[in-house]
């Protein structure tokens, strides 16, 4: 009975508080690496106003094939301010957004050293300090209806990524590369056309509509030609330079508050350019004096389909860091008569949290596969047949990529990325390619 007694004031007694936090710990686990700015940040956000400096710092190499054994480093520093009508001036539903970036460094790489449509690296774009994003976003209907104006990227709202996001290195697991078919050819003549995706941006509007909290409809008209230059404010709105139009519909499975399933999200959408394009069948033969010459088509779109979906999670849906295993697949397509690329379909797997006690780090796998236009190898032929060895003909590209993402600090990401890039740029002008990611993120 003794016994009893002290054992159960044993159980029963309280537990030793926990040491304090170093300063180092409390160092590390900071959000940012400059903290609050002494109170700073808080103080800004609790009257709306939200800053974000986010860096990342990567070098790209080849180590077997392409076109040259090489390595490069390349940077982006993103800075970002949003404002929150609420909190600033009392009315629901109001977001100002801004953002600017600095791409530096060693510039091109991919088409440099390996000669890839789909980038191996997701910062390979010319060097620039630029204008991102400017726009307002107004929300009506209990949030179920939102109005979005002012200078848009088409990747922050279509084709937007759920498991795969910031996830891998390659470009094309970020923004699918058959959408980019909207960029001139090099060695054609230049149209007025071109795709506004992150870093380039345009002045646009966007429409979304949520009927219920599982699904949504939205629909966005963008300049259809961006600036390529340095800064990204030219703004040239007129009847020659065409308009690109997006529209997409999803369905979010298993994300209302009380769903015990397994979440996913499934997308269906397209693109229509007003711009002429150039009939690329037409104008390859003309070169051996066969056919009409070049032809141009009015118009150009594009077909797509996302499916997200989460497979295992270790712990329930209230788990900030979501562990476990997901899956993600996209399809797109274009016609052949005036694209170079017709077919695209990549997917993968992500696994959250796959090592005990690390819980936000990331490993994933994936592949991608891009078909060339039937049209334009078919040209290629007819002009080989005349020219021998003008055209090594296009057949598709082919890719791979594992990664890992370490979560060094809640500041601090250390990744590495294995790629395997099949017959770059669509043929076999170039030697298959493995390429050697390694990069790091920082938040200020």
């Amino acid at each position: 009975m003794l016994f009893a007694s002290f054992s159960w004031a044993g159980l029963c007694a309280e537990e030793p508080p926990a040491p304090p936090k170093s300063a180092v710990m409390k160092f590390l686990e900071q959000d940012y690496l400059l903290g609050t700015w002494g109170g700073g940040r808080p103080w800004l956000s609790e009257r709306g106003v939200d800053f974000e400096f986010f860096y990342i710092g990567s070098m790209p190499s080849v180590i077997s094939g392409g076109r040259k054994i090489e390595k490069a480093y390349q940077g982006l520093l993103l800075m970002t301010m949003d404002l929150d009508s609420k909190k600033l001036v009392g009315y629901e539903g109001g977001r100002f957004h801004i953002g600017s970036l600095w791409l530096h460094g060693e510039k091109p790489f991919s088409d440099a050293f390996i000669g890839d449509l789909n980038k191996v690296n997701l910062i390979d774009y010319s060097n620039a300090f630029r204008l991102w994003e400017v726009w307002y976003e107004q929300k009506f209907a209990n949030n179920r209806l939102s109005l979005k104006l002012g200078q848009l990227a088409v990747d922050q709202d279509f084709i937007y990524p759920t498991v795969s996001d910031r996830v891998f290195i390659n470009q094309t697991f970020f923004f699918p590369t058959i959408a980019f078919n909207l960029f001139d050819i090099t060695g054609f003549p230049v149209g007025r056309h071109a795709l506004p995706s992150s870093p380039l941006a345009v002045p646009g509007a966007r429409l979304r509509w949520d009927p219920t909290s599982r699904c949504y409809v939205q629909a966005a008209v963008y300049d259809g030609n961006p600036d390529m230059g340095e800064s990204g404010t030219r703004i040239n709105l007129n009847n020659q330079e065409g308009a690109l139009a997006f529209f997409e519909t999803g369905y979010k499975l298993n994300q209302e508050k009380d769903d015990t399933g397994l979440p996913g999200t499934y997308k269906v959408g397209g693109y229509y350019h007003t711009d002429d394009f150039l009939n690329y069948y037409n104008t390859l033969v003309a070169l051996v004096g066969t056919g009409p010459g070049p032809t141009t088509h009015s118009g150009n779109y594009g077909l797509y389909a996302t499916a997200d979906q989460t497979l295992y999670r270790e712990l329930d849906a209230s788990d900030p860091a979501k562990q476990g295993l997901g899956a993600f697949m996209r399809g797109g397509w274009a016609p052949e008569d005036r694209n170079i690329a017709e077919w695209s379909l990549d997917g993968g797997l992500v696994y959250r949290g796959l090592i005990p006690t690390r819980d936000w780090d990331v490993l994933g796998a994936s592949v991608a596969w891009m078909w060339m236009s039937d049209d334009l190898a078919r040209a290629q032929r007819v002009v080989n047949a005349a020219a021998p060895g003008t055209f090594s003909p296009v057949d598709y590209e082919g890719l791979g990529e594992i990664t890992y993402k370490a979560q060094i600090t809640a500041w601090w990401t250390l990744q590495p990325s294995i790629q395997w890039v099949i017959h770059p740029g669509g043929s076999q002008a170039d030697r298959d390619a493995w390429a050697f990611i390694l990069a790091t993120t920082l938040r200020f």
